[in-house]
């Protein structure tokens, strides 16, 4: 059959990764993307978030620089201005993919794709069709943002996360629904630069689906800040009122009302998975998410998916190396594409940082007996030399062979520092390993080593 060995649906984080890995192993690919390079990531996600989450942690160390004799007279935020820098590294990023397409020789087609026989049927803005032949597709269209009913979005008052980051006004108050990584993230910039924020969220803790010991130590940060949090609460009716809203929300006490000039829905994502053909190719789909093997293909042999189309894992990076793998499966260089979920780290980004990799502590202690480690930031030189002491690093491990299960990390820099647990995970370390590795000193890394130690029964500086 004429035409490509790959055409990619999808040029997120997952799809544009698996088409230039693909074009490497020496596939003729094509990608179709509807939006713009780079998908939900680049453009309304993990990339202009953090942006504005930098700017946040710069605005809030210049603000609070008096009691370290750093005093900025007549400090203000010019948000219009922080939100276009947050769309201008958006933009580049695109810029970037659409330049790693050509530099590979990727074909790249503009439109909603669907499924057919032989390949993709390719709907263009103009109201044209294109067809597409390929041996094999992948789709990588990701995730959308999940709404609750009686939310719903008007870009105004309500909004989501992409609303949020296209909004140049300053909201005065914000009510967040939702107490996972968006909405603590987003919670953390309104506050920064000024916003009452209340976080409402239904679990018990903040970070629902972590080490319950990182949501807590993270509600007690946010308490410091200024930020209210409320568990264990649910959403229940939204009233608009001028120009805002009041939302009631029902916990333990029964239910309160509360008031805000703008409401953010962040109560997770949901797979993109309709308007593609699937039900007519006889791709199978089970609530919403499309249903893989070990190789990631589908229940038609030549169409795969990975991402969030998949789950269970909603990650930039899980998508990313379910890409790379994808292509390689298709190349003949591997059998097996489908990732250890344990074996992903997952990072929140709001101050303090949180991050993870492996098995939590009750899923751990599941398994058999464990030991675990915990160090302070607050007993560590590099981190009360530059003023961040909040948190700690957890370390589980099993208590026959030290074998490390998961280390879990809530502090400044975290989402950094989790790569080398990481690794320990992948090389199958042990807490003896970590601790005989010399890190240097003063470094926030020397953590990790801390609670390796005192996983081990070796605790030196606590």
């Amino acid at each position: 059959m004429a035409g490509y060995d790959l055409v990619v649906v999808g040029a997120g984080p997952g799809g544009y990764v698996a088409a230039i890995r693909a074009t490497q192993l020496g596939l003729q690919t094509a990608v179709v993307e509807m939006e713009r390079a780079g998908g939900v990531c680049g453009n309304w996600g993990c990339i202009p978030s953090k942006a504005l989450l930098a700017d946040a942690d710069l605005y809030r160390a210049m603000r609070d620089g008096a009691s370290r004799g750093l005093i900025a007279e007549g400090l203000r935020v010019d948000f219009p201005k922080v939100m276009a820098r947050s769309r201008g590294v958006a933009d580049r990023q695109a810029t970037g993919v659409e330049f790693l397409f050509k530099k590979n020789g990727i074909a790249y087609h503009a439109g909603r794709a669907r499924l057919a026989p032989n390949g993709v049927i390719v709907a263009h803005d103009d109201g044209t069709t294109e067809s597409i032949e390929a041996r094999n597709v992948l789709l990588a269209t990701g995730s959308g943002e999940r709404l609750l009913p009686g939310l719903e979005v008007d870009g105004e008052v309500v909004m989501t996360s992409r609303e949020a980051l296209a909004d140049p006004r300053l909201p005065a108050s914000v009510v967040v629904i939702g107490g996972g990584a968006v909405g603590v993230e987003f919670a953390y910039v309104y506050a920064s630069f000024g916003a009452a924020v209340t976080v409402v969220e239904l679990a018990a803790t903040l970070l629902p689906g972590m080490d319950p010991e990182l949501g807590q130590e993270l509600a007690k940060a946010f308490h410091r800040q200024g930020i209210e949090v409320l568990l264990g609460h649910r959403f229940e009716q939204l009233t608009r009122n001028g120009t805002g809203a009041t939302v009631a929300v029902r916990g333990e006490g029964g239910v309160r009302a509360l008031t805000a000039e703008r409401v953010l829905v962040a109560v997770g994502r949901a797979p993109l998975s309709a308007d593609l053909g699937l039900e007519e190719a006889g791709v199978r789909v089970e609530r919403g998410f499309v249903v893989v093997d070990e190789a990631l293909r589908t229940s038609v042999p030549t169409v795969w998916a990975i991402g969030d189309l998949v789950g269970p894992v909603m990650l930039a990076h899980a998508a990313s190396e379910q890409g790379v793998r994808v292509a390689e499966v298709i190349a003949g260089t591997r059998t097996v594409a489908a990732l250890d979920v344990a074996a992903i780290p997952m990072c929140v980004y709001c101050e303090p940082e949180v991050a993870a990799v492996g098995l939590t502590e009750a899923q751990a202690r599941e398994r058999g007996e464990v030991h675990v480690g915990r160090f302070p930031f607050r007993a560590l030189g590099k981190a009360m030399a530059t003023g961040h002491t909040e948190g700690f690093v957890k370390v589980v491990s099993g208590a026959r062979h030290g074998e490390i299960l998961g280390v879990h990390m809530i502090g400044h820099g975290v989402t950094d520092l989790i790569a080398e647990a990481g690794l320990a995970r992948t090389l199958e370390a042990t807490t003896e390993e970590i601790a005989d590795t010399v890190h240097a000193h003063p470094t926030l890394a020397e953590a990790l080593r801390e609670a390796a130690l005192a996983a081990a029964g070796r605790a030196l500086n606590i």
